[in-house]
């Protein structure tokens, strides 16, 4: 199984993906899956996160995605937008600016090489007629959480000039510590408002990852209500797992959904759950109609 950890460094590291085609091909999937659901509700704005159906071709994805109903999709870089496009599929997070998941802006060395990377990121993004584009915190690596909240507001606050000025909001994402992503320092929403609230931009928001949050911190829909004008996007998965969104799990994601969708929220709700089922489309299908409230 693919990890969003090797998915992101061949991303950064520019290589071409390696695409099985084991019950993957477009032929199988048309043929096995009946992929339409009723007209979806509007109230959210969905999409779904490249990495988690690596084995399809992005052509694929897209055809299926259209085939359900929604027409948006995350973590995909520059190198790829040409096939969005061609699908008329937006890119609802964009990536590749960052260096690692690991090696992020609470470290001061890697602040020349970010501030580089995410300048010219904030224009290819731009100019593409995107808005959303990733950062990480990096990991702890003996720093402190108030060391590294400072450091990575005073490097953050280099490039949000420029990202103003262009219409690309920043969105960093919380991640688990305790199971997928030891030592990450932003695994808590009360350290990610706190930088959001010191770098003190509308162009910087949190990713407020569902799965990770219930994880590290739980409360979730408290923690949304309380905190929604500093998240900025969603991903979903399966708690514990990461994979269906379905009974199988224990977070209620229609309450969820509910409360985003309370909140007056336009921004988008991306699945990010590896699906073990065998027919993984059918997974995604079902994921929306989950969420679609």
């Amino acid at each position: 199984m693919s990890t969003r950890r090797s998915a992101v460094k061949n991303i950064i590291a520019g290589t071409a993906a390696v695409l099985g085609t084991s019950a993957f091909t477009a032929s199988s999937f048309n043929a096995s899956t009946k992929l339409k659901v009723v007209k979806l509700k509007g109230n959210i704005n969905h999409s779904v996160c490249r990495w988690t159906f690596s084995k399809l071709s992005l052509d694929e994805l897209c055809l299926s995605m259209k085939e359900i109903g929604f027409s948006a999709i995350d973590l995909v870089g520059p190198k790829d937008w040409n096939t969005l496009k061609k699908h008329d599929v937006f890119s609802s997070m964009c990536n590749g600016a960052e260096i690692s998941l690991t090696e992020g802006w609470n470290d001061r060395q890697y602040h020349s090489t970010l501030i580089k990377n995410y300048t010219e990121h904030i224009n290819l993004v731009s100019k593409a007629g995107y808005k959303n584009l990733i950062c990480f915190s990096g990991n702890r690596k003996n720093i402190s959480n108030e060391a590294g909240l400072k450091t990575a507001a005073e490097g953050l606050k280099k490039i949000m000039a420029h990202a103003e000025k262009s219409g690309v909001v920043i969105q960093m994402e919380l991640l688990n510590s305790k199971v997928n992503h030891k030592d990450y320092m932003a695994d808590n929403t009360a350290w990610g408002v706190e930088l959001c609230k010191m770098i003190g931009s509308e162009n910087f928001k949190l990713l407020y990852d569902i799965y990770h949050m219930q994880i590290d911190e739980g409360n979730v829909i408290s923690t949304i209500k309380n905190n929604q004008q500093f998240i900025g996007h969603y991903h979903t998965a399966g708690v514990p797992g990461r994979h269906e969104i379905d009974e199988t799990q224990e977070l209620n994601y229609p309450a969820i959904m509910r409360a985003i969708k309370d909140t007056g929220f336009k921004g988008y709700v991306a699945q990010e759950f590896s699906p073990i089922k065998e027919d993984k489309l059918a997974s995604l299908k079902e994921a929306i109609a989950i969420c679609d409230v």
